[in-house]
């Protein structure tokens, strides 16, 4: 499964991923990349254009986003079951997202951002966050992108 290659955009890797899931019997993998690929084509269609690996990402984001919270969910419920399939399914989807990115770059590029900015107060949030979004590119979750602009904005 690690061996898709970056050079391949992840729509592609997620229908390759599909057909070997399809193929070895791996329904668990298979109908979660089918999901992924089903709401990828929902987007398609309702903004009638091919949607780029960066939307991809986002969307894969927000899938293991859910089932986090389902996790959370079926733990109240007292749901062992439930709990480890969203957990199989975190693990299949973590494979189609960029490497993670460490915190320690994250906080240097939010770092420069300010600097670049002349970012002072919690109020230019919102510049800094133009600059640092596109640097990121899907390889942090924006809640930690969010909370470390917050954080250095407020020393």
């Amino acid at each position: 499964m690690k061996g898709y290659n970056q050079i391949m955009d992840i729509k592609t890797q997620l229908t390759e991923s599909m057909k070997d899931a399809m193929k070895s019997g791996d329904k668990v993998r298979k109908l979660t990349v089918s999901m992924v690929l089903a709401a990828i084509k929902q987007v398609e269609v309702d903004k009638r254009a091919a949607v780029d690996d960066l939307a991809i990402v986002a969307l894969i984001q927000k899938e293991i986003k859910n089932r986090r919270e389902a996790i959370e969910e079926a733990k109240k419920a007292s749901r062992p079951d439930l709990i480890e399939g969203n957990e199989a399914e975190i693990k299949i989807l973590e494979v189609f997202l960029p490497q993670a990115m460490p915190a320690e770059e994250l906080r240097a590029l939010v770092q420069a951002a300010i600097a670049e900015t002349g970012a002072s107060a919690p109020s230019d949030m919102g510049k800094v966050m133009k600059i640092v979004m596109p640097k990121v590119a899907g390889r942090a979750p924006n809640d930690m992108i969010s909370s470390t602009v917050k954080e250095l904005l407020t020393k």
